[in-house]
């Protein structure tokens, strides 16, 4: 891969992006990528420390003149979303991610690129790799499984850290400076499954393709089609219309935190219906093509007969349960701030639907920057979950960060990149999840902030990384680090 770029410190950036990209380092499967660092800490002759949970520390000495200033904890995490294009072979748990550039932009081949954090950790062993730049003493932290639970956030211990700055890298627009995010915590809902007997029909495959997904926090705001919501739409248009079928399975979206791009549910009907529900799918395709027009303007709906033969299917009560979870659970942005012009302020997201050996099982991403209305959330999906009979459960609940106004950070930060730039960066709150609010539990009176170079499309097979974006990035916290003193 050859990456053209001025500044020759990128080009180890890059190298140890393209590194990374050969071990598969999806959710839950870090041991590897963990291992790796571990090793490359020590083929530095560095201080290392990897806990229980996979999390890595490396720590590097202050430069000469650097002794007494106050550590710098730097933090990314390790951890990639794993999504790609249906026709796409590929196997995230062995196959290394296939980098291509195009113009000024890093893509993968059909997959996600883990960029998001993957940069994060190249800067992270760039810079410990690294023998002329001046800093104070480094802790670079990578965290394991961010994009899923935050469990290694979540499990850290401060008692490794002598750093009070928290420089996290996690951030996807340059010139901005993120200085708080959005809590959140997964709703889980289960249906048990109950089947019943009938009389082999034919078999039809509706699915829902083509849209263009996105991060479930960054992109909520954007309008986006969610697959799993559409295709709710479509079963419940069929029952309005009196088209008699019934319901096989059902599934969408691969990850809670991805805003889902596909679904498809396998029903069976007589084949006096075939026309009546062919006509039902074209009707409300021609309705998301309207609504969808501007966000998602490749919107497919298709309904294919297959050969299967099913003779049992979910019963009434639970098709009738999919129908309403699909269609009456709280979804999408819920509020706006009123601080923050443009802030979204709560959301739900239903980014995966799964059907089992047992149940079917429908998993939301919920966020806020206000633990209230989380909770409130939280309540009022209890209340309909109740209504409907079904089971929800909550897990990895992850706290809100909080804006702490001007602190010393922030301020080394903003006077940085005015040197460099002529203008202030802005300060920026954020709906996504990021990492800070739990280091800043775990580590005694540390400030934080968080930077990055710009990233589009994360979470999604369209992701890329703007390489000079990440080439000014990189400037701004070399820079950073020499200003702190």
């Amino acid at each position: 891969m050859q990456i053209n770029v001025k500044n020759p410190k990128l080009e180890l950036v890059f190298k140890y992006f393209e590194e990374i990209s050969k071990i598969p380092r999806g959710s839950g499967n870090e041991k590897q990528i963990s291992d790796y660092l571990v090793q490359e800490g020590k083929r530095l002759g560095l201080e290392v420390i990897q806990d229980e949970t996979l999390n890595v520390i490396i720590k590097k000495p202050a430069s000469p003149g650097y002794e007494n200033a106050p550590a710098v904890i730097l933090q990314g995490h390790m951890d990639m979303v794993c999504e790609k294009n249906k026709d796409v072979e590929h196997d995230f748990l062995k196959d290394p991610i296939e980098l291509q550039v195009k113009g000024d932009y890093l893509y993968a081949n059909g997959t996600t690129l883990g960029a998001d954090n993957g940069i994060a950790v190249a800067m992270g062993l760039a810079l410990l790799a690294s023998h002329d730049i001046k800093s104070p003493k480094l802790e670079v932290l990578f965290t394991v499984n961010e994009e899923v639970s935050m469990e290694g956030a979540m499990n850290l211990d401060g008692k490794y850290f002598d750093g009070r700055y928290i420089i996290n890298l996690d951030s996807e627009e340059e010139g901005k400076i993120t200085v708080s995010c959005a809590g959140g915590v997964t709703a889980i809902v289960n249906i048990q499954k109950e089947l019943k007997d009938i009389t082999p029909k034919q078999t039809y495959v509706i699915s829902i393709k083509g849209l263009k997904g996105g991060h479930s926090g960054i992109e909520i705001d954007k309008k986006r089609a969610n697959s799993n919501i559409l295709m709710g739409r479509i079963l419940n248009n069929l029952s309005n219309s009196n088209v008699e079928y019934d319901l096989i399975s059902i599934s969408g979206g691969l990850k809670n935190n991805a805003i889902p791009r596909e679904a498809e549910a396998i029903i069976t009907l007589e084949k006096d219906n075939e026309e009546k529900a062919n006509d039902v799918v074209k009707s409300i395709l021609s309705v998301f093509k309207n609504e969808f027009k501007t966000s998602d303007p490749g919107i497919v709906v298709e309904m294919n007969k297959v050969q299967e033969v099913h003779q049992r299917a979910l019963s009434e009560q639970v098709q009738d349960k999919v129908i309403k979870v699909l269609n009456l659970m709280p979804r999408n942005i819920q509020t706006m701030s009123a601080d923050i012009d443009g802030l979204v302020e709560s959301s739900t997201n239903l980014g995966v639907v799964v059907t089992e050996d047992d149940s079917i099982k429908f998993e939301f991403a919920t966020r806020s920057s206000v633990k209230s209305l989380k909770d409130d959330l939280n309540d009022r999906m209890k209340l309909l979950a109740d209504a409907i009979g079904v089971k929800l459960e909550l897990e990895d609940d992850y706290p809100e960060w909080e804006y702490a106004k001007d602190s010393k950070l922030e301020q080394i930060c903003v006077e940085t990149y005015e040197k460099l730039n002529g203008k202030k960066p802005e300060i920026v709150a954020i709906h996504a999840g990021l990492e800070c609010g739990l280091l800043l539990d775990a580590i005694e009176s540390a400030q934080a902030v968080s930077i990055g170079p710009n990233l589009f499309d994360v979470h999604t097979p369209d992701e890329h990384l703007d390489i000079l974006s990440t080439e000014r990035t990189w400037e701004y916290l070399v820079n950073i680090l020499e200003n702190i003193k």
